[in-house]
This record gives structure tokens, C-alpha cells and sequence, in this order.
């Protein structure tokens, strides 16, 4: 029993943080591989490093961005599921 009361702080610590840090951040991955899954062309959208176009080709892991400078080809990952649904909103 005293060995018991002795590790519940470490115990809930743990608890703790599973609950504010690890599954929220497993919560947000899940729903970024959604929104990558859920692309297709012509959706208009906006990179985590701020450019803006429209997506004129998918490939398995890559996109290609029609911008008003040309075509670029990106990874899915580069893709900012906040931002771009912002933009779709309006």
C-alpha cells in the first residue's frame, strides 16, 4: 500500500500529460492525414510557407500548385489544413 501511494503522483503526472499534450497532438496528425486524403483539384488552397493557389494536379504523396507565377510541385505535408479552410470559408 505504501508503494502504491508512493508512485500515484508519477502515475498522475503521466495521466496528466497523455491527456493535455500527447493525444491532442495525435488528434491534430489524424485529422491533417484526413485533410491530405481529402484533397482534389481545384481546391483552392494555402501552404505552411504562405503561398496561394489552386491545385491543379495529386499524385500519390505530391501536388502540383497552379499559382499566378506558374506551376509548383509540392509534398501534401506542405499543405496548411488551418489556413486553407479558412480560405475555402469565404
Amino acid at each position: 500500500m505504501g508503494q502504491l501511494t508512493q508512485f500515484a503522483p508519477f502515475l498522475l503526472m503521466f495521466v496528466v500529460i497523455y491527456f493535455f499534450m500527447i493525444r491532442p497532438q495525435q488528434k491534430r496528425a489524424k485529422n491533417e492525414k484526413e485533410f491530405e486524403s481529402a484533397l482534389k483539384v481545384g481546391d483552392r488552397i494555402i501552404t505552411k510557407s504562405g503561398l496561394h493557389g489552386k491545385v491543379a494536379e495529386l499524385a500519390d504523396t505530391t501536388v502540383v500548385i497552379e499559382t499566378m507565377a506558374g506551376k509548383l510541385k509540392m509534398e501534401r505535408s506542405a499543405i496548411s489544413m488551418e489556413m486553407s479552410a479558412s480560405l475555402n470559408k469565404k
